[in-house]
């Protein structure tokens, strides 16, 4: 077969993979938006729950549900911990331990009520940057959030 032959079918091969890829990467669906939640009616949707509905959980569960997911903020809005690795395409709980409302922004911003909180399913890291700083009130990066594949 010609050298230039081969080149073709090569770059013809080239070309097909790089559409499959953007044809299964932009048809992934994004799930970059919050989950709100608060302790009397909740929603809790995490990487395990997805497809099954959404699951009411009180607060009392959602603390053992997410003992190794979870950021909490004082009412000072430093948050414990500040950095932390997880997942994509999980739940996490964002736990506003002050006695005032907190603006939170991790992507999205959205409240959180006085000693409520709020499940964020963290974002596909292909769609998205793998570092997400969090912000609280006028504070901002008062922690990080390092997303793995």
């Amino acid at each position: 077969m010609k050298k230039s032959l081969k080149i073709w079918i090569w770059a013809i091969v080239a070309i097909i993979v790089v559409v499959v890829l953007i044809f299964v990467f932009a048809n992934k669906p994004a799930r970059v938006n919050q989950v709100t939640t608060e302790p009397d009616s909740t929603q809790d949707i995490s990487a395990q729950d997805i497809g099954a509905g959404s699951v009411s959980i009180a607060y009392a569960d959602a603390l053992i549900k997410y003992a190794d997911r979870r950021i909490q903020l004082d009412s000072s809005c430093q948050a414990h911990p500040t950095n932390v690795t997880y997942k994509d395409n999980t739940g996490i709980m964002i736990d506003n331990r002050s006695p005032q409302t907190q603006t939170i922004k991790v992507g999205m911003t959205f409240t959180i009520k006085p000693y409520g909180f709020k499940i964020v399913v963290l974002p596909d890291v292909y769609l998205t940057s793998k570092t997400l700083l969090v912000d609280c009130n006028q504070r901002q990066n008062v922690a990080t959030i390092l997303v793995q594949e």
